[in-house]
């Protein structure tokens, strides 16, 4: 652990839970004898999201049970390979959101054998499991869908412990595993799962190796409804990077030992993150991009919803240079390269708010306004050719940093936190399509270097976000634009190119809020911790404390956030954001 930075106890929430009543059943044991209590001869689905454990579950039924995993169901590997190649690319990084569904990768005469066997087979449990089991019985007697969390997939990945769908690809470089999983294999499974998952009896979380929770449906949906009803977090993860710092460490109270430095948390990218409920003595963990899915209307709003449809399109993360370095030198892609190249929808634009900075830090933030662009370009290919190392001081604008500044970020500025700041990220959700230029002749985590895109750069840098530019329109924004006893309202962005508006509030006093039918996301960018309400009662006082982020739901309406605890009779501020 690093000297202290803060000087405070932690009371950062790492395992924020929903309190919902209702059933679950944990442990294969229990699992199994409740499923074999519904009768002798069962025909069960268990439909798997990319990254579950079949073979986990193939164990705990053991032999008494008829078991047949999809994976043999697939087409080959080398017909999926050059099904999903368009997609995949031979980029180290980037691929193209696929189109295809499910149905694409199965065979279809491998389902139909596997359906005549099931159908001659009358005695016992029968079971199909993995991605497509569905599909290969939809009219099993018991429906099941075993779900995951993408950032489990993600360490399992590290562990070479997932392959990609159809194909065997577990002992890839973990980008490339990424790479398929990001831009294949969750949106074909997401797909299905839209489309499934309604029709499913059972959710089965399977998060935990050997740990299964199976909850009924009834139950899930009052999970998602009790969700989008109240103020509720989702599960923070944190990980270490070649810029990383120790600000994290004290504040959000996280285990040091074997990691070099914590870089970066998603706070807030529901996408990846998962959510808590919590179901008597029983905490069962799920995606929190179903709530997304299936209370989109109720969560985002209806105009949010008409324009995004299922996707939460605000992310807050946190990117932790104190006691580190620089960030890459980068660059986001405007809207039309992002829908032309990788077939997302809308693009990276953001922002930093600066939580804390020390002494003499600063952030890089558009060109100059006398910047050659030939010269930029070519001195950065002659810096990755390992020549001169790259000034970047002689392209790019420095502007001192301190807390509480908020820097907005459009698509095309060139841009790079410095070290020893804590920023606090509010941005579009498209989260990896950074284009970077110089990384500061370092090596990744890994001893390797990072990929660098000079020539994608190349072509959606806006050398017009200038000095000038970033002098009047992207730096500390902030105009006061309402206020009342004890509290001030100020709007700090984001620029007129991006669709998000952020508000803070600086208070003693308790202020109200509305979401207005469209979702609001906050956190406590100053002050211990503080309490929200409903003016209405319709839910349960939500404590919030330091460095939190929280969603509040477009269905809440009216809410209240006053100081709390140690906080009371203080000065507090959060930061919200919104689609304008």
């Amino acid at each position: 652990m690093q000297k202290k930075i803060m000087n405070i106890k932690s009371n950062y929430d790492k395992y924020p839970s929903i309190k919902v009543e209702g059933n679950v059943i944990s442990g294969w044991d229990k699992i199994l004898t409740f499923l074999e209590g519904k009768g002798g001869n069962l025909k069960i689905a268990i439909e798997c999201y990319h990254g579950v454990n079949s073979n986990e579950i193939k164990n705990a039924f053991g032999n008494k049970t008829s078991f047949f995993d999809t994976t043999s169901l697939f087409k080959s590997e080398e017909e999926i390979i050059r099904l999903t190649e368009p997609d995949i690319t031979d980029d180290p990084i980037f691929g193209y959101i696929t189109k295809l569904t499910l149905e694409d990768f199965l065979d279809e005469d491998k389902i139909k054998s596997v359906r005549e066997e099931i159908q001659q087979s009358n005695e016992g449990l029968t079971v199909v499991c993995g991605p497509g089991a569905l599909l290969c019985l939809p009219d099993a007697d018991i429906k099941i869908y075993a779900d995951m969390a993408r950032w489990e997939i993600q360490l399992r990945m590290r562990k070479n412990e997932v392959n990609g769908l159809g194909v065997e690809n577990k002992n890839q470089p973990v980008n490339l595993q990424y790479k398929r999983g990001f831009f294949v294999d969750w949106r074909v499974c997401d797909k299905f799962k839209k489309e499934c998952l309604r029709q499913c009896d059972f959710l089965l979380d399977t998060n935990k190796p050997d740990s299964p929770n199976l909850v009924d449906m009834v139950t899930m949906q009052k999970c998602f409804t009790q969700a989008v009803k109240q103020p509720f977090r989702v599960v923070p993860f944190f990980d270490p990077g070649p810029w990383g710092g120790h600000w994290m460490e004290e504040v959000c109270d996280l285990e040091t030992e074997g990691k070099p430095n914590h870089a970066w948390c998603f706070d807030c990218v529901p996408e990846e993150n998962s959510v808590l409920f919590e179901i008597g003595e029983t905490i069962i963990e799920v995606p929190s991009i179903d709530l997304v899915f299936f209370r989109s209307r109720e969560l985002l709003g209806p105009k949010v919803e008409a324009r995004f449809g299922k996707e939460f399109p605000i992310r807050f993360d946190f990117l932790d240079t104190i006691g580190g370095g620089n960030l890459s030198l980068q660059v986001h892609p405007d809207t039309g390269f992002i829908q032309e190249n990788f077939g997302m929808h809308y693009t990276q634009d953001e922002s930093y708010y600066i939580l804390d900075a020390k002494e003499d830090t600063k952030i890089y933030l558009g060109v100059k306004k006398d910047c050659d662009a030939e010269d930029f370009i070519n001195q950065l290919n002659e810096a990755q050719k390992s020549g001169p190392p790259f000034d970047a001081d002689k392209f790019v604008n420095t502007f001192p940093v301190k807390k509480h500044d908020h820097f907005l970020i459009p698509a095309g500025t060139v841009h790079c936190s410095g070290k020893n700041t804590m920023v606090l990220e509010i941005s579009a959700t498209p989260y990896i399509f950074t284009f970077k230029m110089w990384d500061w002749g370092r090596l990744g985590l890994d001893g390797k270097p990072r990929p660098i895109n000079i020539d994608r750069a190349t072509k959606v840098i806006d050398y017009s976000i200038n000095t000038d530019v970033a002098e009047n329109e992207l730096i500390n924004q902030a105009e006061k634009v309402n206020e009342g006893e004890g509290w001030i309202e100020e709007k700090t962005g984001l620029h007129n190119r991006e669709f998000i508006e952020t508000r803070r509030h600086w208070f003693t006093k308790p202020v109200l809020h509305d979401t207005e039918g469209i979702v609001n996301v906050l956190n406590l960018v100053e002050g211990r911790e503080v309490l929200v309400e409903s003016p209405t009662h319709a839910f349960s006082p939500f404590i919030v404390h330091y460095a939190e982020t929280f969603i509040v739901p477009a269905e809440v309406g009216e809410y209240v956030i006053r100081p709390y605890g140690e906080s009371e009779g203080q000065k507090v501020a959060t930061i919200k954001a919104y689609v304008r």
